[in-house]
């Protein structure tokens, strides 16, 4: 188990504000996990006491919605903090974690964050702009799906994956989601992302292989109105 003050991880996110001495006695009481791909981190509803840091990995952050279906707000990847809200409010969590690759998670118990939160400041500021961000991401989600066509949305998600997470050796996406995962994503049924993917395949802007998908014309993606 590493130690937080010398874990690269922390530059990515407000952990990087703490001092040595912080860090040090964090580092004594977290916990490390391994969560197996498609394994739930924490579920909607649930009482977190702290927050994790995924320090290998990535997941999907979604609500379920009164259909009964999910909405998927955020894929956090390495380096983010997940449950900063329950630092500073006793709700319980407003969406749910599941793993989409395996992942090694830290989790930093309230207990102590609440200290370093009341004592240095810049650590303070720096969990609020990322919660601000957060707020931000979720205005936007809200736009798009009352602006922007199912296309739109989904050549918006294939370009945003490509962009941040990369492609395998065979050009592939590296993050395998399933067709419900990219119907979730924008706001759609399933069948209506089946439809449109398989458009794009069919105009030659992605192929598939098995599963995983690959972009063929990533310009005219990007062109979709």
């Amino acid at each position: 188990m590493g130690n937080c003050e010398q874990c690269i991880i922390r530059q990515f996110n407000a952990l990087k504000s703490l001092t040595k001495d912080e860090l040090i006695r964090i580092s004594g009481c977290k916990t490390t996990k391994t969560i197996k791909k498609g394994e739930i981190i924490f579920d909607e509803g649930d009482i977190l006491n702290g927050v994790y840091c995924i320090k290998d990995g990535i997941c999907k952050l979604s609500k379920l919605s009164q259909n009964g279906k999910d909405q998927i707000v955020k894929i956090a990847v390495k380096g983010d903090l997940m449950g900063q809200r329950s630092l500073v409010t006793d709700e319980s969590s407003n969406l749910q974690a599941v793993a989409l690759k395996d992942m090694e998670v830290c989790f930093l118990p309230k207990s102590e964050i609440v200290k370093d939160l009341e004592n240095n400041t810049k650590f303070t500021f720096d969990l609020l702009k990322s919660m601000a961000n957060d707020l931000k991401e979720a205005d936007d989600i809200i736009v798009n799906m009352a602006q922007k066509s199912v296309r739109q949305r989904l050549a918006e998600t294939l370009i945003y994956i490509n962009d941040n997470f990369g492609t395998n050796p065979d050009g592939t996406l590296s993050v395998l989601l399933s067709r419900e995962d990219y119907a979730n994503i924008v706001g759609t049924a399933t069948e209506s992302a089946i439809r449109v993917l398989s458009q794009f395949k069919k105009e030659k802007l992605i192929s598939t292989s098995g599963k995983f998908l690959k972009i063929e014309n990533l310009q005219a993606l990007k062109r979709i109105e």
